[in-house]
């Protein structure tokens, strides 16, 4: 089980999630999210990012963590709105200060900072400006990155551009779920898509032009992901097509990212599913969005199932109501990201890295005073095992990021749910290293070698009659 020498293990969080501290805190401005979360019934409990778990303040305590636990890389994101209050225009220099502060505490302990610039905290100013839906969007998140770049690029070599567009857009604009919790039509979802991919490709342009030392550049999106239901070769092309092909009209279709941001164009199948209501594209549009990239993140929590019907068309197994679930009742599948990076590598041919990827569980401190997640341990495990798979396959995977360092504020779930290795008692902010934590310090530590059985479904219920233990 001997992962290459060079492969990066880190853990993973993101600037609203943890850092609390905003409402005008230190100069910060307010997101989306401090505006969805004084809506009546928006979050779970009512609860907010507001204080979160106090990371802005706590953030040498929680980075000596990291360093105990043995991390050798942290994925963070900044919080547009505590650099630039309105978005745009003046800096609040005690919002830079602090990002610059955590950057030199992390190298002190050995870490290696991989930052992602935007991870769903859109100043509320823009928002009230027209937000994703204002073609001037992609400038204003240019503009914004050029401040970063040029205050942190002589320590920060890694970096993502957007974070889950299909969330921040999809979930966001299309469903209302996700802040800003608005429900626009199909064009003006497409619209919005359009404007972030474009923000994406000018912040890609920034960094080239502005890092202060050769800078790897890379996006973290999430997508829909299919593992076939056998390994039987017609059912292994099937969850191929469903995993490449744009199926439908939500914004979870890996090509409608990946192939404007990776081969200048949108999909045709994609093209012709939305018809009228696909993107307004502008001379030159294509040439920004396409920008040479160094890598692929992988956001990778759950996957569908896919067999082959008699016309060899992909057709989805259900889960039967006993198949393992989450606490946030997301089915387990470790196959995920065997499958997916699979797929992922042979449609685009850049190298991976996974970016998130983790369970949430009802966690709580026991008797003993530590925090005993098993589950935790065999989800890791399992999920870890499909990625020296594909690696063994012939994928190139730079690294792993488990999601979350920290139990959080889980968006519109609110506190409920509990991802991190670290246990967040939010009443006293005391932190808890997880069974968990001391596991994957052990996994690290071994570069993989600790990893169990090797096969990730071993042990696993079959699903409509295939069975995943048969090879």
């Amino acid at each position: 089980m001997q992962f290459p020498k060079e492969f990066v293990w880190g853990a993973a969080a993101a600037a609203y999630q943890i850092e609390g501290n905003t409402l005008g805190i230190d100069g910060c401005g307010e997101s989306v999210w401090d505006m969805s979360c004084r809506q009546d019934g928006f979050v779970k409990g009512a609860n907010t990012g507001s204080i979160a778990c106090d990371h802005y303040h706590r953030y040498p305590e929680d980075v000596a963590i990291m360093k105990q636990i043995g991390l050798q890389a942290y994925r963070l994101s900044i919080m547009w709105p505590r650099v630039i209050p309105q978005g745009t225009g003046a800096v609040n220099q005690k919002g830079l200060d602090y990002y610059d502060k955590l950057i030199d505490e992390l190298l002190a302990a050995g870490i290696d900072p991989w930052v992602t610039l935007f991870h769903w905290d859109y100043p509320l100013a823009l928002f009230h400006r027209g937000g994703w839906l204002n073609r001037d969007s992609s400038d204003w998140f240019a503009d914004y990155s050029r401040v970063i770049v040029e205050k942190l690029s002589d320590r920060v070599k890694h970096w993502f551009t957007l974070n889950e567009q299909a969330c921040f857009i999809g979930l966001g604009h299309q469903s209302g779920n996700h802040a800003p919790g608005i429900k626009l039509p199909t064009r003006e979802v497409n619209q919005a898509w359009h404007n972030a991919l474009m923000a994406h490709g000018k912040a890609v342009q920034v960094i080239r032009q502005y890092s202060k030392q050769e800078a790897m550049v890379g996006a973290a999106p999430c997508f829909r992901t299919s593992i076939p239901a056998s390994h039987n070769p017609l059912d292994i092309e099937a969850a191929r097509k469903a995993c490449q092909s744009v199926i439908d009209t939500s914004m979870f279709n890996v090509s409608w990212w990946m192939d404007p941001a990776i081969k200048g164009h949108y999909p045709e199948d994609g093209l012709e599913l939305f018809g009228k209501d696909a993107p307004k594209v502008e001379t030159g549009d294509m040439e920004i969005i396409c920008q040479p990239l160094d890598f692929a993140g992988f956001n990778c929590y759950q996957s569908a199932t896919i067999k082959a019907d008699s016309d060899g068309l992909p057709e989805h197994v259900e889960y039967p109501n006993d198949y393992p679930k989450t606490s946030i009742s997301w089915p387990v599948t470790p196959e995920a990201l065997r499958w997916g990076s699979q797929f992922l590598y042979e449609q685009y041919k850049l190298p991976i890295v996974v970016t998130e990827n983790g369970l949430s569980l009802n966690d709580w401190v026991s008797l003993d005073g530590k925090v005993h997640d098993p589950k935790r341990i065999d989800f890791l495990n399992r999920y870890l095992l499909g990625v020296k798979q594909a690696m063994d396959a012939g994928v190139d995977i730079m690294g792993y990021f488990q999601w979350s360092i920290l139990d959080n504020f889980e968006w519109a779930e609110g506190y409920g749910e509990r991802f991190g290795l670290v246990h967040l008692d939010y009443a006293s902010q005391k932190r808890t290293i997880k069974d968990s934590g001391f596991w994957y310090r052990d996994v690290i530590a071994s570069n993989g070698q600790l990893l169990g059985e090797s096969d990730p479904m071993q042990h696993w219920p079959s699903v409509d009659g295939f069975n995943h233990n048969i090879r």
